[in-house]
């Protein structure tokens, strides 16, 4: 019989248990050692999953197409001022470029020469003339300010205006947009704060919208995925290029990291956070428990060292077989310690069992072993069974982590008959001088016994009342949910997708042809689901003639205005002070004894002049800082704006090209989602829409919506095939379909009870915490099957045997283990720890309540003539089972 047999493995490694011992050690060694030469985690999402899914080969084949756009940085520049945002993202483009050790590419999807040269050519024509009046309305204070542009020059060019207002020339109330302002950003600079003046907002009188306040720099970074962090070298680059371009909120501008390379690393930052501290506190819960269930420090010590050499054998076998792990597989750590703890706790709870009544300590070691191990094999193997059944799903990520695991529990139960008792033969843990089990729960025992039928019933009202609840189960496919929204990238992310036109929610299409591209974007466009979509004949501005024809006028009058022939070089401080001097007095000259808001900027503006005539140089600077570069940015814009060229499709920059046409001609159509791109419902709608007209798109929203679909089929199928193999296991175990359904009932109501309280305290499923389910079926399938051998040997009083005890103290350390996740800073894990903690509790509960009134008392026993424990007895006939 397996248990015997079980029996004298346990025996024989506990008297030869020197050479057992080394033998593990050498094993456990050389597994560490592998391990450690060989440790490798591929962080990369993509590759979670097979690239022969038809989603993934769009994806390859885009990817292929346009590998400029793969694994991005996307740079975000918010300025104060148009100008301080173009300078900043200018300036820190070209630091970037000079790493290309670094960053494989530098690319401004808003800027750069063509942009500079014909950005007013994408303004609606009744703007664009509205634009050009301003220009030449101002054409006096550019020519002056063009000639001069320094403080003495602004100073010179608002003591003439003042000149015209005098003689009558001109009217006050021309310059009161340029005293409010000036004043304002002087009297800030006074106090010591940012001030930077938008001199396009001077000129227009328009203040800039938000899209003309933000850049973007998109960086293809150099990956290492053998890191945990693979872009972290790059970003870390980036942020010491800002830090040394003084790119900081003091000046006036912000710089901020997002994209799929920084999302990806800063996952992992979040998960790092407090992990250290976390595992550190869990262990010493673990261990606490484990000695309250042991009671004897040199069995904990046994059972921490004995899950030492399974998990480091596990842990080499997962790299022998994949290579490296990917970011699920990693988790067969947590699986492997938490059941391996069951079946530690479940094989040394039998022998102080066995010990209290035999003080002998082979003696209770082969009888522990002959008493339990029938019980372990086959949980082992059912859980085994359980985690295979990912192996042939299309969820990588859960199909390697399928193989590791049932491995790993088929590893775990061998050490446990076999390097267990090898330790407990050496370590010599006193005998056991008190019961083991829990008389104290013999009135509860018999209250469920007496009250069996309600029970029974009032578990299957909250069984059905649970599946009511299933159909308004979520599943939370937005990944942006499982990340800490406190984290630099995941909240300029947040911030990007308030804006339609900057959300990275877009669906791509590759069309064969530019014109096709331009029919399709013509026919996704009318969809009430998109706001819009771009190819790159977007780049073309319509109504050129009558644009261009603006623009010829205005350079007309104002070319000459803008590029003078002689410029006058800078000033020295002292003549800084002289023209802040003259044009105070001729404020205060021109505006004596005047009323009026107008007049009162000016005596503003002459007091603060006045103040920085007798403050330091150092203030004079900050002045000339927030004036003086977005004057001459603003010069520097005007000069080339006012050489507009015709833009066709021949004539667009060959990087801009390069970004919508693949060289075989096809061609890229971005659709834009019309609403709230994150929220999930406007998502799906937008991805439904979109397909119907182009069943080959891709993007994020689109692989988003597949992944969810393949990870929910592959535990569904996952889901399938484990059921089927466990019952099949499970019968051919116990050779009673009664009996198999007794084992699974309660798994069954465990698993309606987990998932009906998600839907009570609004939990839904997400990619993390699914990995719960598995989990709930293997420690279920574990702790009833202890039971029902135990209830089918005869064993009476279950709930006060040594039985109880070990199955609520492996699921006591199980979730104070797995639970702990709960307190993680990142929600994806936090959801998977708080999921975890309540499968775990559900599961308890059916075990130890329900389970019990299901089995009744044993075959042949009547309730009123219960036998004692065989726990408790040393007699190996209880014990024999399979």
């Amino acid at each position: 019989m397996l248990s015997s047999a079980i029996g004298r493995v346990v025996d024989l490694c506990a008297r030869r248990a020197w050479p057992v011992l080394a033998a593990a050690a050498l094993l456990a060694g050389a597994a560490s050692i592998y391990t450690a030469r060989h440790m490798a985690i591929d962080t990369d999402v993509v590759s979670l999953f097979p690239a022969d899914l038809p989603w993934r080969q769009r994806e390859v084949v885009f990817d292929a197409a346009f590998p400029q756009r793969v694994d991005l940085i996307a740079v975000v520049v918010d300025g104060a001022t148009p100008e301080l945002a173009e300078q900043a993202t200018a300036a820190l483009a070209r630091r970037l470029s000079e790493r290309p050790e670094l960053f494989r590419t530098v690319r401004r999807p808003d800027g750069g020469p063509f942009f500079d040269r014909n950005g007013m050519l994408f303004l609606s024509t009744d703007a664009l003339a509205r634009t050009t009046e301003q220009l030449i309305a101002a054409q006096p204070l550019l020519g002056s300010l063009a000639a001069d542009p320094s403080m003495r020059g602004l100073m010179d060019s608002l003591s003439l205006a003042l000149e015209g207002v005098r003689r009558h020339e001109a009217k006050l109330d021309d310059l009161a947009r340029p005293l409010a302002a000036l004043a304002g950003t002087l009297e800030r600079v006074i106090a010591g704060h940012p001030a930077p003046l938008s001199w396009r907002t001077l000129i227009t009188g328009e203040a800039a919208d938000r899209r003309e306040l933000r850049r973007f720099i998109l960086v293809q970074p150099v990956l290492d995925f053998s890191a945990l962090q693979p872009g972290s070298a790059a970003s870390a680059a980036i942020r010491q290029s800002v830090e040394q371009l003084e790119l900081t909120p003091e000046q006036g501008v912000r710089v901020r990291l997002t994209g799929s390379v920084p999302l990806g690393d800063e996952e992992f930052s979040t998960i790092e956070q407090g992990a250290a501290l976390n595992a550190a506190l869990t262990v010493v819960a673990v261990l606490a428990l484990l000695w309250l269930a042991l009671r004897s420090g040199r069995i904990v010590l046994a059972v921490a060292l004995n899950l030492v050499v399974g998990l480091a054998v596990t842990a080499a076998f997962g790299l022998l077989a994949f290579g490296r792990y990917n970011l699920i597989s990693v988790a067969f750590a947590v699986l492997y310690v938490g059941l391996g703890v069951d079946f530690a706790i479940q094989f040394c709870v039998r022998y102080r069992a066995e010990r209290h009544v035999q003080d002998d300590l082979r003696t209770a070691l082969r009888a522990a072993g002959a008493g339990v191990g029938g019980p372990l094999a086959l949980a082992a193997a059912s859980t085994a069974a359980g985690f295979y059944s990912f192996v042939p799903t299309a969820y990588r990520g859960a199909s390697q982590l399928g193989l590791i695991a049932g491995t790993g529990m088929l590893v775990g139960f061998l050490v446990c008959i076999t390097v267990l008792p090898a330790l407990l033969r050496v370590l010599r843990p006193p005998g056991e001088p008190d019961a083991v089990g829990y008389a104290a729960l013999a009135p509860l025992e018999r209250f469920l016994t007496a009250h069996r039928r309600a029970i029974l019933i009032a578990t299957g009202l909250v069984a059905v009342g649970c599946a009511a609840l299933l159909p308004r189960l979520r599943f939370d496919f937005n990944p942006l949910d499982l990340r800490s929204p406190k984290t630099e990238s995941v909240a300029t992310l947040l911030d990007l997708m308030q804006d339609p036109a900057t959300t990275p929610n877009t669906i791509d299409v590759l069309a064969p042809s530019l014109r096709e591209a331009q029919s399709l974007a013509e026919r996704l466009s009318a969809l009430p689901q998109v706001a819009q979509a771009v190819t790159l004949a977007s780049y073309v501005p319509q109504e050129q003639q009558k644009k261009l024809a603006l623009i010829a006028d205005a350079a007309f009058l104002l070319g000459p205005t803008l590029e003078p022939v002689e410029v006058k070089p800078q000033p020295t401080d002292r003549d800084t002070v002289r023209a802040m001097a003259r044009t105070a007095q001729a404020l205060r000259e021109t505006l004596a004894g005047q009323p009026g808001p107008v007049a009162n900027d000016a005596r503003r503006l002459a007091d603060a002049l006045s103040a920085l005539t007798q403050g330091d140089p150092a203030a004079r600077a900050r002045a000339q800082a927030a004036l003086i570069p977005g004057l001459r940015a603003t010069l520097g814009q005007l000069r080339a704006a006012l050489h507009a060229e015709p833009v066709s499709l021949e004539s667009l920059p060959s990087d801009l090209v390069r970004d919508w046409v693949a060289p075989d001609g096809r061609a890229r159509v971005e659709v834009f989602p019309a609403g709230n791109s994150n929220d999930n419902e406007t998502l799906r709608r937008f991805v439904a829409a979109v397909l119907q007209v182009a069943p080959d798109a891709g993007g994020t929203p689109v692989s988003i919506q597949q992944s969810s679909r393949t990870i929910v089929r592959a535990f569904a199928h996952a889901g399938l095939w484990a059921v089927s193999s466990i019952t099949i296991l499970l019968w051919l175990a116990l050779r009673r379909i009664a009996d198999v359904a007794l084992t699974l009932a309660p798994l069954l109501l465990a698993g309606l009870a987990t998932l009906g309280f998600c839907v009570v305290i609004d939990l839904p499923l997400n990619f993390a915490n699914i990995i719960a389910l598995p989990l709930l079926f293997g420690i279920g399938v574990a702790f009833n099957i202890y039971f029902v051998m135990a209830w089918r040997s005869g064993t009476a009083k279950l709930l006060q045997s040594s039985l109880t005890r070990a199955v609520l103290f492996s699921a006591l350390a199980t979730t104070t283990a797995f639970g702990s996740l709960w307190f993680s800073r990142h929600p994806g894990t936090a959801s998977m720890g708080e999921l975890l903690a309540l499968a775990l509790a559900c599961t308890l509960a059916s075990a130890l309540v329900f389970l019990p009134g299901l089995l009744g008392p044993p075959r042949g026993i009547r309730t009123t003539g219960l036998e004692p424990v065989p726990g408790e007895q040393t007699g190996e006939e209880h014990h024999d089972v399979a």
